[in-house]
């Protein structure tokens, strides 16, 4: 055998023997399947395990995270998007193979497009005129997700040519057009520069929401312009002699809540020994024993500070609060910027946005609040779907309770705690942590409390 071959086969042993290994069990707990994850430790490890789970919509009630030597071993505990245990075989074995390739075969990606990538100051119908703008430029939108959080917007939008279908040339005069015309869009203002990028990918393994994080994270929506009492619990504290620093976090759990830390903790270069996860309720409460990828703990108060805000920030970006609107119709060039352009002239602002064409069907997810980020007026929303179409639009209401009735709530508790800031005191703040807690179980507003 010639020496080559030996290398080739010493390195294919090596990855064999570094392979995660994954045991799935439905008997330890009586209703959640516990997934077992052993690995050999590197650079996001733990963040690429948990986004697999993730990405299949398996909610992580309780996790243990352990790291001896160079090996991780890691105890998720999950359930569906009901509750329930995970009984389909397929899916059991779907998650082995996944978990067990992921660190060595990456599949994800979006062949044959072309990937824009957006940031800048949000404002009422912004989505709007983006979507107008590359309609216009013969621009099919095939995939995107929009974020906003405190004043910012961050959007990853992958699109073709409508007439081809084939990817825009990132060297061509189309593709600069298409970057000076959203730039006009993202205005700068004293206090940021807004910025438009695009890139050309064929195939590659860009996760949309894990760069979503990394835009808002680079234009730094973590910096408060005001403190919020519904922000995230979030504490940092350093052992000096076993040279950790503790993080420990509480808030309203929600799915995909650990990604969303996990990934904030990695792309600020802080590497997770130690951690246990649980929920109590609708509580979470997460715990991190992290160093730096220097080795060091946190060395600072501002690094303190910063990484407080950071995390708070990721966990809040995803909990917006607005009425969701889901959109299933036929696609067809420019729907978007035709369904968006309605909303825009009823006033309504678009908080999140999750849009997904497969098949030539088009499935489109709105979180929409009014100017103040309130909720909306019914009859505005009855008008709204009289004009896109009532069998193409729906609003997601979980309970069978009147959404009139629940406006009607909002208004008189903003009366409430009017009169509260005159002289009603803590009864009124009572009541009102009453009022938002019915409303977050109608499923109405979605930002944490």
């Amino acid at each position: 055998m010639e020496l080559s071959d030996c290398s080739n086969e010493y390195e294919k042993l090596v990855v064999r023997m570094n392979m995660p290994r994954v045991v799935i069990d439905n008997e330890i707990c009586p209703n959640s399947t516990v997934v077992k994850i052993d690995s050999a430790r590197g650079p996001g490890i733990l963040l690429e395990s948990v986004q697999l789970l993730t990405d299949m919509n398996l909610g992580i009630k309780k996790a243990y995270i352990s790291s001896d030597g160079k090996w991780n071993m890691d105890v998720f505990h999950v359930s569906d998007l009901n509750g329930n245990k995970l009984t389909d075989a397929n899916l059991i074995r779907y998650i082995e193979k996944s978990i067990e390739t992921s660190h060595y075969s990456k599949t994800e990606g979006y062949t044959g497009l072309t990937a824009l990538e957006l940031t800048g100051t949000n404002r009422i119908g912004l989505l709007s005129e983006v979507f107008a703008v590359l309609a216009d430029l013969q621009c099919d939108v095939v995939e995107a997700k929009a974020w906003t959080h405190n004043g910012r917007i961050a959007s990853m939008i992958y699109v073709k040519d409508v007439n081809s279908g084939t990817p825009i040339d990132g060297d061509s005069d189309r593709v600069q057009r298409i970057e000076g015309q959203l730039r006009n869009l993202l205005k700068a203002d004293d206090s940021y520069q807004n910025d438009t990028r695009t890139c050309v990918t064929y195939g590659g393994n860009t996760h949309m929401e894990r760069r979503l994080h990394q835009r808002m994270f680079m234009d730094r929506d973590y910096e408060k312009t005001f403190e919020s009492e519904n922000s995230p619990n979030v504490l940092v504290q350093n052992l000096p002699k076993r040279g950790y620093s503790v993080v420990n976090l509480q808030c309203k759990d929600r799915m995909k809540l650990l990604f969303d830390v996990v990934c904030t903790l990695t792309d600020m270069a802080y590497v997770v020994f130690h951690a246990a996860i649980r929920t109590v309720g609708e509580t979470a409460f997460l715990e991190f024993y992290v160093r730096h990828s220097d080795g060091h703990p946190v060395s600072s108060e501002p690094e303190r500070q910063r990484l407080v805000q950071c995390l708070q920030a990721a966990i809040e970006r995803r909990t917006v609060k607005g009425l969701r609107l889901e959109l299933c119709t036929m696609d067809r060039p420019g729907l978007l910027a035709d369904v968006t352009r309605v909303l825009r002239e009823n006033g309504l602002n678009i908080a999140r946005a999750e849009i997904s064409t497969k098949e030539g069907i088009a499935r489109n997810v709105f979180y929409v609040t009014d100017a103040n980020g309130d909720l909306i007026d019914p009859e505005i929303i009855k008008s709204i779907r009289e004009k896109i179409g009532i069998d193409n639009l729906s609003v997601k209401e979980p309970f069978p309770v009147s959404w009139r009735e629940t406006v009607e709530k909002e208004q008189q508790q903003k009366q409430e705690d009017h009169q509260g800031r005159n002289g009603g005191g803590t009864m009124l703040i009572s009541l009102g942590s009453l009022v938002m807690r019915n409303l977050y179980q109608l499923g109405l507003i979605k930002s944490y409390f």
